[in-house]
C-alpha cells in the first residue's frame, strides 16, 4: 500500500482494513489507511444511495469533504484513474472525476474546511465589472489610490494578525477609501477589520482552513450584514473549497509568474484564468505576475471581474494608476477569450507535500 493513491468507497475501505463494515466514519477509515502507507485516499459516496454526493478526501494537499450539487458522471472512477495519468495530484483528480464533460459553474463540487461537509450554494451572476484591483502596504498609498480613482484597494500589511499596530492603519484606510468613495479590502486582519467596520477582507486558503468553526462562523454572520469575503484560489480543490466557503470573490493565480512571494504553483496562465471565471461560480479576481498594461487588457478579456496590479503601481499611484485603468477598459472593450474544456495542472504531480 505504501505511497499508493487509493480510491474506494467505505465498505472496500472496511475490508481493506479487516474492520467490519458501517463502524468507522469515511475520516477515520482514510486517516487509517494514510497511517498504514497510503499516500491519498478517496473515500467516495455510496453508489447504492443517490442522495450520497459526498466524497472524503484525505490526501497531502487537502483534506474535506467534497460534495457535488448532482450525481455527475457514472464512470467517474475512470476519470480519477485518467486525471491521474495526466499529471494532476489527488485531489485535483478528485474533482476532475465529479465534472461533466461540458461542465459549468453549476457543476463545481465544494469542498469543506473541517469534517462538517459545505452546502452547495447556487452559482452567482459573474457579469460584473471592478476595474483594476490596486493592492498596497499603507494608509497613504491606499489615499492615493482612491485619489487616482480606483474602486477597489487591498491593504495588504505583512505582520502578525491581530497586531494592535493594524487597527490605526485600518482606520486610515477606511477615512481614505470612505472619502472617494472606494471599497477598502483587508488582507489577513479580518477581526481588527470586522471591529472598524471594514466592508471586505480577503484571505488565503491556508488562513481559511486555520480558522475555527465560531471564527468561520463570525465571518458568515458578518457577510449577511454586508461583508465581502474574498479567497485566493491556485488548484481545483482551493476553488471548490473557496466556493464552499461562501467566499464572495474567488482570486486565481498565479497567472503569470510572480516574485511577489514564493510558491510552488504553475502560472495559471490566461486559459486556465479563462475556465475559472466560467467554473466559479463567483467573480474572479485575476492576481499574479502582472507587470505590463498589455497584460491586464489580456486578462480584462477572459471575463474576470478584476486584476490585481501591486509592483506596476510604483512610486506615485496617482500617475500610473490612468493608464493601468485605460489598458483595463481597453482589455473589457475587446473579444472575450474562450475558455478551454478543461484546465491544466497547476502543481507537479511529484510535489507530495502540502503547499
Amino acid at each position: 500500500m505504501a505511497h499508493d493513491t487509493l480510491r474506494l468507497t467505505a465498505a472496500e475501505a472496511a475490508a481493506r482494513l479487516g474492520l467490519p463494515p458501517g463502524v468507522h466514519d469515511a475520516p477515520e477509515l482514510a486517516r487509517r489507511l494514510r497511517e498504514q502507507g497510503a499516500l491519498a485516499v478517496v473515500i467516495t459516496s455510496d453508489p447504492h444511495d443517490p442522495r450520497d454526493r459526498h466524497d472524503w478526501l484525505d490526501t497531502p494537499h487537502a483534506r474535506g469533504w467534497l460534495t457535488r450539487p448532482h450525481g455527475g458522471p457514472s464512470d467517474h472512477a475512470a476519470r480519477f484513474q485518467d486525471a491521474l495519468a495526466q499529471g494532476w495530484v489527488a485531489a485535483d483528480a478528485a474533482v476532475l472525476a465529479r465534472l461533466p464533460d461540458r461542465a459549468d459553474a453549476a457543476d463545481l463540487p465544494v469542498l469543506s474546511a473541517d469534517e462538517t461537509p459545505a452546502a452547495c450554494t447556487p452559482a452567482r451572476d459573474t457579469a460584473t465589472d471592478l476595474g483594476v484591483y490596486a493592492i498596497v502596504d499603507s494608509p497613504e498609498r491606499v489615499r492615493a489610490c482612491a485619489e487616482a480613482g480606483t474602486q477597489l484597494i487591498q491593504l495588504r500589511v505583512k505582520v502578525p494578525r491581530d497586531d494592535p499596530a493594524m487597527a490605526p492603519q485600518i482606520a486610515a484606510a477606511l477615512q481614505a477609501t470612505r472619502t472617494h468613495g472606494a471599497t477598502l479590502v483587508v488582507n489577513d486582519h479580518w477581526r481588527t477589520a470586522l471591529e472598524l467596520g471594514a466592508p471586505a477582507i480577503h484571505l488565503g486558503q491556508e488562513d481559511w482552513i486555520e480558522l475555527d468553526a465560531d471564527d468561520r462562523a463570525q465571518i458568515a454572520a458578518a457577510q449577511t450584514q454586508g461583508l465581502q469575503l474574498g479567497l485566493s484560489s491556485h488548484s481545483l480543490w482551493e476553488l471548490c473549497r473557496a466556493r464552499g466557503a461562501g467566499a464572495d470573490l474567488i482570486a486565481c493565480g498565479p497567472v503569470w509568474p510572480t516574485l511577489t512571494k514564493a510558491m510552488p504553483w504553475h502560472p495559471q496562465g490566461l486559459d486556465n484564468l479563462a475556465w475559472w471565471v466560467r467554473m466559479a461560480g463567483r467573480p474572479v479576481i485575476a492576481i499574479g505576475g502582472i507587470l505590463a498594461h498589455a497584460q491586464l487588457a489580456e486578462a480584462a478579456r477572459t471575463g474576470a471581474a478584476t486584476a490585481c496590479v501591486v509592483r506596476g503601481l510604483g512610486d506615485d499611484p496617482r500617475a500610473t494608476l490612468p493608464a493601468w485603468q485605460a489598458a483595463w477598459q481597453q482589455g473589457r472593450h475587446g473579444a472575450p477569450l474562450v475558455p478551454p474544456a478543461r484546465p491544466r495542472p497547476t502543481l507537479d504531480a511529484a510535489h507530495r507535500a502540502g503547499p
